[in-house]
């Protein structure tokens, strides 16, 4: 079969909210193929919101959130808007002005997480100071008290069964909460990726879970859902996982060991590679995964047709896994996977 099938792009987002600009390309200085790290994708529409939101301009921002009545794509853009420094300082005017009203509520909610995460920093616990502890968990539970209030009032809104799922992480509190929250976001968007992104992140060893179970949890929602979805996805995450918490070699060979890549093949095929998979908003952070993991694999072949569809989109996660500049490194494996695979 081919690598990559461009007549299985169809921008379906496009469809649905064309006219806000989802899917479409921005030609301000973009060069096609020159590796750029763009928070809104090279997406006009999302660059849009993300300049309301910077400027704090709610009167405009909310008519766009409030246009978009698909519950997952609702819930990806204001995963995207989230993570836009400076909101927190204007949205509590947004909720003050309208206390019915639960869109701006939600926001802010969805901002408090972020914020909660941007205090913790990177760092593994053990670096996070006293200070920085106490700072997240305030704005996890500002967060928590602001989402369930948004769930209350919409009980069918997917987004607050999202953002809880980080929060619970972030809190600790516990494996029977997290799988709660996660099934309560599934039971109001099936099949949602990011939903799933976040129980198998529950599941990892480092947040008190474990490979098998990270493991099997990535393949079982693979093989429940049909072919052409984006859960495939989940499989390279898993595996990425793994890659991290082994030491220098071990790693690479993981990776590049023979079931492995049959398993991130079967992933991608049945997912990014399938003639039913439909591009949805942001699409290329899955093809960022899957280029990353099948360059790191040692298959030249499919990471560079993976490489040739994003035409140099670069997203920060899964590159940030490196050391360095992520658009480096995203050049630095897209031209040596491009001269192999020659």
């Amino acid at each position: 079969m081919a690598l990559f099938r461009r007549g299985s792009g169809t921008d379906t987002a496009e469809g649905r909210s064309g006219r806000w600009g989802f899917g479409r390309r921005g030609s301000a200085g973009q060069g096609a193929g020159s590796p750029v790290l763009d928070p809104a994708y090279r997406d006009e529409g999302l660059a849009l919101l993300r300049a309301q939101a910077d400027a704090g301009d709610w009167a405009a921002l909310r008519p766009g959130l409030a246009a978009v009545g698909d519950q997952t794509e609702l819930t990806w853009i204001l995963a995207e808007l989230a993570d836009v420094r400076g909101v927190e300082e204007w949205i509590g005017r947004a909720v003050a002005d309208e206390p019915e009203s639960a869109l701006p509520l939600l926001l802010s909610g969805a901002r408090q997480v972020a914020w909660a995460w941007e205090a913790r920093t990177r760092q593994r616990a053990e670096y996070v100071s006293e200070e920085q502890w106490k700072t997240f968990h305030e704005r996890l539970e500002t967060a928590e008290e602001q989402l369930f209030e948004v769930a209350e009032r919409e009980p069918q809104w997917l987004a607050p069964w999202y953002f809880l799922q980080i929060s619970a992480r972030g809190a600790s509190l516990g494996r029977e909460i997290g799988r709660y929250r996660f099934e309560a976001a599934v039971r109001r968007g099936p099949g949602h990726l990011g939903s799933h992104k976040q129980r198998l992140q529950q599941l990892c060893a480092k947040w008190g879970g474990s490979h098998e179970a990270m493991h099997a949890f990535a393949r079982a929602s693979m093989l429940d859902a049909p072919e052409g979805s984006p859960l495939g996805e989940l499989v390279a995450l898993a595996h990425l996982e793994r890659w991290l918490d082994l030491p220098d070699g071990e790693d690479r060979a993981h990776l590049a060991s023979p079931a492995v890549r049959a398993e991130l093949r079967e992933a991608a095929e049945r997912s990014v590679l399938h003639p039913a998979y439909r591009r949805s908003l942001g699409w290329q952070k899955a093809h960022n995964t899957f280029a990353m993991t099948f360059a790191l694999a040692g298959d030249a072949q499919t990471a560079h047709a993976l490489f040739e569809a994003l035409d140099g989109t670069v997203t920060e996660a899964p590159w940030h896994y490196l050391s360095g500049d992520p658009v480096e490194n995203f050049r630095a494996h897209r031209d040596r996977c491009a001269r192999q695979a020659r």
